[in-house]
């Protein structure tokens, strides 16, 4: 046999051209491996619900085999993930759009197939859910636990300055973890997106005050990073995630509710709420690639307006007729 190199060709162009991360692409990875090794078993008419996908070599998925996949083997495959993997449309939409990219690649970009099975497949329907993200009061008592802390000095000044960033300016925590010191200005900060893609965000009065306080007492070393550890090395991710769930706890936050992740969304929607955004300002301020991704934002004041109207001075005033058919 042969050995296969589309898949490992593929990864590289979403690296190389399309500027993905790597992390994303080992995603990509994992979600075609599983596609692979189903059509190689439905292929060689070896499929069964209970085969054992671990002992298929993708390798096997050569130009020959993946010019014989069929709109109707992609639908069997959606119904595999679905009957025998049991997973969510989320998931199944991933794994689906992980195939479509797959095979455009394939038709579009490298030439090598005539004809592509995923044009037009129907993609899982995704329940639209709104984000999850924490009240102004909620975000103002996480600050000041933080504030209030016994840890040392220098590591509440850090802490904090890390959870005022991340709940003034909507970082992702990628974002944040990888700033360095050159990357200050007087009143902005550049970071490095999805896709490798830079943006400047502009600082207000708390995230400049905070910086300054944890920039008096970061101790002078070699690394460029802004964010030390105690070694003194830049923060990691995982590291930071932990040290946020940490105050989370001593806030009395819900840690199984509440994540890192979920202060950029609290700062997406205090922005919108109180801070007059427009959804391409919000767009540009969050890095969203498209703005449908920004406009969930719009719809997490339902509450509001929903007490917005039933504050009206006009709400409980009942047509006569109305009153007379209750009693």
């Amino acid at each position: 046999m042969i050995k296969s190199n589309l898949l490992d060709d593929f990864l590289n162009y979403l690296e190389a051209s399309k500027g993905h991360s790597k992390n994303t692409c080992k995603e990509y990875y994992y979600d075609l491996r599983i596609f692979l090794r189903f059509i190689i078993l439905r292929k060689t008419y070896l499929y069964d619900e209970n085969a054992d996908f671990t002992d298929v070599d993708i390798d096997y998925a050569d130009e020959e085999l993946l010019a014989r996949v069929t709109k109707q083997d992609i639908y069997a495959y959606n119904s595999y993930l679905d009957k025998v993997r049991k997973l969510s449309n989320k998931s199944k939409f991933r794994k689906i759009a992980a195939v479509r990219a797959f095979f455009n690649y394939l038709t579009n970009k490298i030439d090598l197939l005539k004809y592509n099975p995923s044009e037009n497949i129907d993609l899982p329907k995704i329940e639209k859910t709104l984000p999850v993200y924490l009240s102004l009061d909620e975000a103002l008592n996480l600050l000041k636990t933080i504030e209030n802390s016994k840890e040392k000095d220098l590591f509440k000044k850090r802490d904090y300055a890390i959870c005022t960033l991340f709940l003034n300016c909507g970082m992702r925590l990628s974002e944040l973890s990888s700033i360095d010191i050159k990357d200050l200005e007087e009143d902005t900060v550049r970071v490095i997106g999805k896709g490798s893609k830079e943006r400047t965000i502009y600082l207000n009065k708390a995230c400049i005050n905070a910086l300054e306080l944890y920039l008096k007492l970061r101790p002078q070393v070699k690394t460029d990073a802004l964010f030390l550890s105690m070694r003194q090395k830049r923060m990691s991710n995982r590291s930071i995630q932990h040290m946020i769930e940490k105050h989370m706890q001593n806030a009395g936050l819900d840690t199984e509710k509440y994540s890192v992740h979920k202060l950029r969304h609290t700062a997406a929607t205090l922005m919108y709420q109180y801070g007059n955004a427009d959804i391409r300002s919000l767009q540009e301020i969050l890095g969203h690639e498209s703005v449908s991704t920004t406009q969930i934002y719009t719809h997490v004041n339902n509450e509001l307006l929903k007490s917005t109207v039933e504050n009206n001075p006009l709400s409980n005033i009942i047509e006569e007729d109305t009153k007379k058919g209750e009693k």
